[in-house]
């Protein structure tokens, strides 16, 4: 399926599109009979996908009991992401939150990477992380 096909369907494009060229066409034949042809408009407002501009947001947790991990899990499925730090729990702990979040993540198709120690950052699949900061971490 390619990517027109998708974006047709996601904003409900494909099943009226044959519709509404007919009705455009019928409502332009009828402003020609009716208006003269100087005052008629060249084209209708067309915006681009590429002029709307989605703001991404990326949420900063400091979990201090596992429950809070579920709702670190929330703010993952609402397409947000998410920069961990697990200092302020305990390890065992923190090895569950990471658990659970590595399925999570895995489940919606994005990403984990660990950051530092005890801080990872967690991205949905829209978000595209490049680069790693590994290679300084090694430095130190």
């Amino acid at each position: 399926m390619g990517i027109k096909t998708k974006f047709k369907r996601f904003f409900d494009l494909e099943d009226d599109y044959e519709y509404e060229n007919e009705y455009e066409e019928e409502s332009l034949a009828e402003e020609e009979e009716i208006t003269p042809s100087h005052t008629k408009k060249s084209k209708p407002n067309v915006v681009s996908l590429q002029s709307i501009q989605q703001q991404v947001k990326v949420v900063l947790v400091e979990p201090r009991v596992y429950a809070e991990a579920q709702d670190i899990a929330d703010q993952l499925k609402n397409r947000r992401a998410v920069v961990m730090n697990l200092q302020r729990i305990p390890h065992d702990q923190a090895k569950r939150i990471v658990d659970f979040l590595s399925g999570t993540v895995y489940a919606i198709g994005g990403d984990i990477q660990k950051l530092g120690p005890n801080t990872f950052l967690c991205t949905p699949e829209n978000v595209d992380v490049s680069g790693t900061i590994s290679e300084m971490m090694d430095e130190d």
